[in-house]
């Protein structure tokens, strides 16, 4: 398994379970339909946990471009690296909401709501206002960076005698899932807390290129906000921890 690989598959996984919650609570017809926020934020955050102990041994288990970019302005990941990490990342992903639209396949087929349908692929804000938005996608992403620097002590890579929490498989795994479920209770309700450039544009160009009946636009115009703001949070986590240390 290389780094390219295990960025790939576990981003794969990441959305093939974040966007399958998404699909089975908001999709017409399913079995899980109305089950709610408390739901997809928890499989959102079960998601991350199972990327994370797949990748983990072998990348480190980054599944997002804001924590590649992140580790690299810290100075504790090669730049030269993040442009691999982010295209293994954005291919996973694609590849990953691509399994969610096949098994849902039926399920988008029968819906008619065009927001619902965009929901599975990518997000959205609830009141439109780029300002707060930005703000919204930025300060998520600020908390669970600081708070994976604490966690990891600044970064994700895995060495066989490194006492890491990342390297620890499913143990260290479960912090970084109780963040990001705890980020989805408590910030994400303005934007859908993409927190996560990956996880929104690779996914939201699927909307786009699938065959699916009635999806309705792709609204690329917001495109650039859960693109951008988890960066700019990312780096100022960064910084002030690198300000603290």
């Amino acid at each position: 398994m290389t780094p390219f690989l295990a960025e790939f598959i576990g981003t794969m996984l990441l959305l093939l379970v974040g966007g399958g919650v998404v699909a089975n609570v908001y999709l017409d017809k399913t079995k899980g339909y109305g089950a709610g926020w408390l739901a997809v934020t928890t499989a959102w955050a079960l998601g991350v946990f199972i990327g994370v102990v797949v990748a983990g041994p072998y990348s480190g288990a980054h599944l997002n471009p804001a924590v590649s970019i992140g580790l690299a302005i810290g100075g504790t990941f090669p730049w030269s690296e993040v442009p691999v990490y982010i295209l293994a990342q954005m291919l996973g992903a694609a590849v990953g909401v691509s399994g969610v639209w096949l098994v849902y396949k039926d399920h988008f087929e029968a819906t008619d709501n065009q927001g619902a349908i965009l929901g599975v692929f990518c997000t959205s804000p609830q009141i439109s206002n780029p300002v707060i938005n930005f703000l919204a996608e930025m300060v998520g992403t600020f908390v669970l960076m600081f708070v994976v620097f604490y966690i990891t002590d600044g970064e994700l890579t895995y060495d066989s005698n490194s006492t890491l929490p990342i390297g620890l498989g499913s143990v260290g795994a479960i912090p970084v899932a109780f963040t990001v479920w705890a980020i989805g209770l408590s910030l994400g309700g303005p934007t859908g807390y993409a927190i996560n450039p990956a996880r929104d544009l690779a996914p939201r160009l699927m909307h786009a290129l699938l065959p699916i009946k009635g999806k309705g636009s792709s609204h690329w115009e917001y495109a650039w906000i859960p693109g951008l703001a988890p960066i700019a949070g990312a780096a100022l986590a960064a910084m002030l921890y690198y300000i603290l240390k």
